[in-house]
């Protein structure tokens, strides 16, 4: 595990420095409880290699690390009869709300009458064909 960093929280949870309640580990991630239980059974995927966000993956950092992701989502989407649903979401930087500088994928099942609210915002009333365009034109310039 020379990959992982003295000071990250996550890594401490990865050396096992930090106790945590596992719910799937294998060489390439480690899958646990989020402390803060959004809804029951709120787990985050970490892989077992410090990166700070999506940012810095490669693709086969992708290919090695997001693969669980399935598995994971309909094994806690089985273990309680009342999830209907997942919101499975990653924050990249902090302006994005990412609180630890550790790559993580959260699982929040859902169910309903959960009470949880994801706000979005619908800004279609502001773009015309030319300002979508000129947005897909920016984004593909840069692959």
């Amino acid at each position: 595990m020379e990959q992982l960093k003295d000071d990250c929280l996550f890594c401490k949870i990865i050396r096992g420095e930090i106790p945590s309640y596992k719910v799937f580990e294998n060489d390439d991630v480690l899958a646990f409880l989020d402390i803060s239980q959004v809804n029951p059974g709120h787990v985050l995927m970490v892989p077992k290699k410090h990166l700070t966000n999506l940012f810095d993956y490669t693709a086969q950092d992708a290919q090695q690390y997001l693969q669980y992701i399935p598995m994971l989502a309909n094994a806690i989407l089985k273990s309680d009869e009342r999830f209907e649903g997942m919101n499975i979401s990653t924050n990249n930087g902090e302006v994005a709300g990412q609180v630890v500088m550790h790559s993580h994928i959260h699982f929040i099942p859902r169910f309903t009458g959960d009470g949880l609210k994801l706000f979005t915002r619908n800004n279609a009333d502001k773009y015309d064909e030319a300002k979508y365009q000129a947005v897909c034109d920016k984004i593909k310039a840069n692959l």
